[in-house]
């Protein structure tokens, strides 16, 4: 029986019901669009809860919006959320007070099964009978008030994406909130359960009865018994004389020859089709639905595939190019900013600190954020339309031979643009397992942050050659760092599904919703939600290790370094003052006060703890035909795979505040004319292609690193995923060097 102590809480109403049911509209419009949205705790599920719109501010009520789930018996860690939640098992989650179930309307038997277990916990409940419409579109008059008295709870039909209903709904809620208790034995599928099995649940629910417990114990009971998992996804949870007289009394069933998997199911189902037959009428015969029509065409062996490129090729052409313009002002924002608060400040460390490396270090997270808008923007759609299903449902057969989870391909997709957005949209992936192997690989894909890099050693060391009279060499060469990336991701998701995370290829059972209407309240609240809770997450993280990152470029500094660069440049100072301001002698002068700069700030980065960290690893890079200098920006681009640039322009003393293209070549024709102590060149073709190499594999994102700890709530897969991926760059580029130089390069 529920516990109806008075709460000390604000009164607690949970939102749970099926997958694709319209659950999350409802709770948007339940609550508006100042809900909360954060984690449960050691877990990455999402845990949104708001305030009940309509009530007084001092009488507070809070909704929670549960994961969806078919059952009680978990499949996912999204539904063992839901599952703990409902039978308070989470210190965080106060006991709820009442219970809205989301019921779809034109699926009302599968609905059915999970309201059965809901009803048995004992809570006070309402029926959300939504989609209406849906049922009506197929020929289906479902009568709430037979429903309503079939169950013995509040039934409020809706048509949520309309926000019909809304307001009867929240009048139910209120009126359900103190209602007398209801005895367990009144609901559910106990009356169809044998004698015998009745008294065995009850004598289990004796040993599980406690003082205020929120959750019946013989619905308890009951699941314990005839749910295969239910012990043992609770480890700590039951004693072993628990688990023993489970195991004796399921012994006893099947000597009785009773299937204790089954009791239940049987029954639930039964139950479920004998209340549809009540309260539905079949109105007209609907062989073929719109969605049902549709689906001929969009899940199509070929023409499907068509249409699932197309998407995705805008999806990609989105992220990767209609960013750019927001992502470029965001940029100059960002340098704005700077500029502006550094004339604020006198020259000196605190100047560096708060420009290069506070404000930049915030840069570095912003910038991404027009990308994970769009890319939200989209998966929202997807799913807010149906279409997600679909596009699992075309991918899979391709990505099961690797191992990999049909819904695997959107992330997969998106990681060209920006692995940050690419591994949360992993949260789509109802597996732990096939979820993590995607992280562990999104990261080889190569994302807009090394294009920079690609760009910079094609032009300076691939020649501008043809290639079978139609295509050049740089172009297939930057071609050939994409394809690498995901032939590597492949190969890479094959092992892990073989050895470290082995398990049977992924089977896609999954539920095709029907067709509909997106909600614009949804998909922009999903956006702005996701977009929140990256910049929360993320930025944090990622603004303390760009100081840190700043903090090892800019100490030590030796003692006599500024006086001799100021030595240097007064007699310049002194005679741009005796020339005229337009002058080409004061042309001259600033180019050589520019210079001065330039090779201060090159041996500035060489004495700091960088520099002497990229000497420290020039053994461990030297068998890859690499120096120091490019130590240093190995190292420096930890914080952004694009810093190599910015570095190299540094260490070679490049201006850098020309134009990107004007700097991208002047930097090509520096790093050309570099030379090895034989005076042999530095970069060469093979040079070039052994660093890109090594781009392609190495995990150099700080950014990432970040949000996987994020994600996987542990330290360990992040460096496990940074070790593996160093591994295969260093691996990767020695490979390169190595046989270049067996073939005569």
């Amino acid at each position: 029986m529920a516990d109806t102590s008075p709460p000390t809480h604000p009164p607690l109403v949970i939102l749970t019901g099926n997958p694709n049911c319209g659950k999350t509209t409802l709770f948007n419009a339940l609550t508006g669009l100042r809900a909360k949205v954060g984690n449960y705790t050691g877990v990455t599920v999402e845990k949104k809860e708001g305030r009940l719109l309509g009530v007084p501010k001092n009488e507070p009520i809070t909704v929670l919006d549960l994961p969806g789930t078919y059952s009680l018996s978990p499949q996912s860690l999204d539904e063992r959320i839901a599952r703990d939640v409902l039978f308070h098992r989470l210190p965080e989650i106060a006991a709820p007070d009442l219970v809205v179930l989301v019921m779809d309307a034109s699926s009302l038997e599968r609905s059915l099964y999970y309201c059965g277990q809901v009803m048995e916990l004992g809570y006070p409940l309402v029926v959300a009978l939504n989609m209406m419409d849906v049922a009506t579109d197929m020929g289906q008059q479902v009568d709430p008030e037979a429903l309503a008295k079939r169950l013995g709870v509040p039934v409020v039909p809706m048509v949520a994406s309309h926000s019909d209903g809304v307001t009867q709904l929240r009048s139910a809620i209120l009126r359900q909130l103190k209602p007398p208790p209801r005895p367990v034995a009144e609901v559910g599928i106990w009356q169809e359960l044998s004698p015998d099995v009745q008294r065995e649940v009850h004598s289990l629910a004796g040993f599980l009865a406690a003082p205020n417990r929120a959750v019946s114990a013989t619905a308890e009971a009951l699941l314990i018994l005839t749910d295969e998992k239910a012990l043992a996804d609770n480890v700590t949870l039951y004693p072993d004389t628990i688990r023993q007289r489970v195991a004796n009394v399921r012994q006893c069933w099947e000597t009785a020859g009773v299937d204790w998997r089954l009791l239940t199911i049987e029954a639930r189902y039964r139950r479920a089709s004998a209340i549809r037959d009540e309260v539905v009428r079949e109105t007209a015969a609907v062989e073929q639905t719109w969605s049902d029509r549709l689906d001929r065409v969009v899940t199509h062996k070929f023409w499907g595939f068509i249409i699932f490129v197309a998407i995705m090729a805008l999806m990609f052409e989105s992220i990767f190019r209609f960013a750019r313009l927001p992502m470029d002002l965001l940029t100059a924002g960002v340098d704005w900013l700077g500029l502006a608060v550094g004339r604020l400040l006198p020259p000196g460390d605190l100047h560096s600190l708060i420009t290069d490396g506070v404000i930049a270090g915030a840069g570095a997270v912003v910038v991404f954020l027009p990308q994970i808008c769009l890319l939200f923007l989209f998966i929202g759609l997807l799913e807010d339309t149906g279409y997600m299903a679909r596009a699992a449902f075309i991918m899979d057969r391709f990505m099961s031979k690797v191992g990999l989870h049909g819904k695997s391909f959107i992330p997969m997709l998106s990681s060209f643009a920006c692995a940050i957005p690419g591994i949360m949209a992993t949260r789509t992936i109802e597996s732990a397992r096939d979820r993590l192997v995607t992280i562990l690989i999104v990261p080889l894909l190569s994302c807009s942050a090394r294009l920079p890099v690609y760009t910079l050693l094609i032009a300076a060391c691939i020649p501008n050659v043809p290639v079978l009279g139609l295509f050049e060499l740089p172009g297939l060469t930057m071609v050939a760092m994409y394809f690498l990336g995901i032939l590597a991701a492949l190969i890479m998701a094959w092992i892990f599904k073989s050895t470290l995370l082995k398990g049977e290829p992924p089977m896609l059972i999954m539920e095709l919703p029907p067709y509909k209407r997106p909600s614009a309240n949804t998909v922009f609240r999903h956006v702005w939600d996701r977009a929140m809770m990256f910049l929360r997450r993320a930025g944090t993280v990622i603004l303390g290790i760009n100081i840190l990152l700043w903090f090892f470029a800019t100490y030590p500094r030796g003692a006599d370094l500024g006086p001799r660069y100021e030595a240097l440049r007064q007699p310049l100072r002194q005679a741009r003052q005796t020339v005229e301001a337009k002058s080409t002698r004061a042309g001259e002068i600033e180019a050589q006060l520019a210079a001065l700069d330039r090779r201060e700030n090159s041996e500035k980065l060489q004495n700091s703890f960088a520099g002497r960290a990229g000497r420290l690893i020039e053994p461990l890079i030297a068998p890859l035909g690499m120096d120091w200098k490019i130590g240093i920006g190995l190292i420096s681009s930890f914080a952004a795979r694009e810093v190599f640039v910015s570095t190299m322009s540094i260490v070679y003393q490049v201006d850098n505040n020309s134009d990107s293209q004007e700097h991208t070549a002047s930097l090509a024709e520096s790093l050309r004319a570099q030379r090895r102590p034989d005076g042999t060149p530095m970069y060469t073709p093979l040079m070039a292609v052994a660093l890109m190499v090594f781009y392609v594999f190495a995990l150099q994102c700080v950014s990432t690193v970040a949000v996987v700890r994020r994600e996987t709530n542990s330290w360990k897969w992040p460096l496990f995923q940074w070790a593996y991926m160093g591994a295969l760059a260093w691996g990767g580029a020695y490979v390169v060097w190595r046989a270049g130089h067996w073939l005569g390069y």
